[in-house]
């Protein structure tokens, strides 16, 4: 069966993991600028608190994952009021051992695995756009299982280790939008998803992208009528129908065109346009500039 979020998360390509423990103590706060890229913790060890920008705090406790997927401006903090530490997380260098923040000796009141990927994709703010922009998952030992995996594979430093990192947050990933609570969750892929009639045509969507569909096809997929379907897919997945096939499809024939191992023929076949002409004219109109040039720009960029 066709899983249209496994598709999304291969196309994105994440990789490059830094990983690193953290720990706090006492009164201790930290305020983390916004960053852009994806970043993670779990919680191994007592709990703290985490506001993050746009979104309603919450109280992290042992056992707890969670994924930002854009990491926007955040907030961590133990329960003493102690005012913020500022930090950019641009200019963290990898650290091999522990931060500690708040009081430097005893036990910790907080002990986690925190650390951040990138998305190999151009085309990564696209695809984030349909994700969550906070993942919190409550009791989540598989996940934290897969952190700490993560965390001893990014310290090492032998052959296979990026190969095996870009699987490891491949899967991280998988699981993380897997647990997420669907209620409440705002319009995106994954509350599309969640609604068994709209994940009934997204796979057909995604299944079988050479087709050219139609609002009333993808409609009867769902089994609902033309204006029903329409309505609660836009209010789902936060696109209209025919947007979000355009978006996909650009997505796709950005990726095969990087390859360069295919001719703009071959490309439009796949991705459900009739004559490279048709598919020029529309990739011209989405992209802004021609599939020819964006092909020879890619290969020149990846040399």
């Amino acid at each position: 069966m066709t899983d249209p979020l496994s598709d999304m998360i291969q196309l994105l390509r994440p990789r490059a993991v830094v990983s690193k423990g953290i720990s706090g103590a006492g009164a201790w706060a930290v305020r983390y600028g916004a960053f852009g890229h994806p970043g993670f913790c779990a919680v191994t060890e007592g709990s703290c608190r985490l506001a993050v920008e746009g979104e309603t705090p919450v109280v992290l406790e042992q056992g707890d994952f969670v994924l930002l997927p854009a990491t926007p401006a955040f907030t961590m903090s133990g329960f003493a009021p102690s005012a913020a530490q500022r930090i950019d997380p641009g200019k963290m260098a990898p650290l091999d051992r522990e931060i500690r923040y708040g009081r430097q000796d005893g036990p910790p009141d907080l002990r986690q695995i925190g650390g951040w990927f990138t998305f190999g994709s151009p085309d990564a703010a696209l695809l984030v756009a349909l994700l969550p922009r906070m993942i919190h998952v409550r009791a989540a030992p598989r996940l934290a299982q897969l952190v700490a995996l993560l965390g001893e594979e990014a310290a090492r430093d032998e052959i296979g280790r990026d190969l095996i990192l870009g699987r490891l947050v491949e899967i991280l990933m998988v699981e993380a939008l897997r647990a997420a609570p669907a209620s409440g969750a705002q319009p995106g892929l994954l509350r599309g998803l969640a609604d068994s009639r709209i994940a009934a045509a997204l796979r057909g969507l995604h299944g079988d992208l050479q087709r050219p569909w139609t609002v009333v096809e993808l409609a009867s997929k769902a089994g609902m009528s033309r204006s029903a379907f329409f309505e609660r897919f836009t209010r789902n997945v936060g696109l209209r129908p025919m947007e979000y096939l355009l978006a996909w499809r650009m997505a796709v024939a950005k990726d095969l065109l990087r390859g360069g191992r295919l001719t703009l023929d071959e490309v439009a076949g796949r991705i459900g346009y009739g004559s490279a002409s048709t598919f020029s004219t529309a990739f011209s109109r989405h992209v802004g500039l021609p599939p020819g040039r964006f092909m020879r720009s890619a290969a020149a960029a990846l040399a």
